[in-house]
């Protein structure tokens, strides 16, 4: 079994509320990425199933992982 251990300098605290918000960041941009990479490669009958154009998909897939959502600002 594989234990491991976090430990933290004294001398540079960690702030709990900012290490969640930028993890929290990362988490939805990388989920962001991997879907917008998962709708680059459906098919036009799958696009069809899901009411996107081939257009829509390809713009929506070219998108940097920063432009987010807009309901993701706070």
């Amino acid at each position: 079994m594989t234990t491991l251990l976090r430990h933290s300098c004294p001398a540079t605290p960690i702030n709990g509320a900012r290490t969640r918000s930028i993890r929290s960041f990362f988490a939805r941009a990388y989920g962001l990425w991997r879907t917008r990479r998962a709708l680059e490669g459906l098919s036009g009958a799958q696009l069809e199933d899901v009411g996107v154009t081939q257009a829509e998909a390809d713009r929506e897939a070219r998108r940097p992982v920063w432009d987010v959502p807009a309901n993701w600002h706070d």
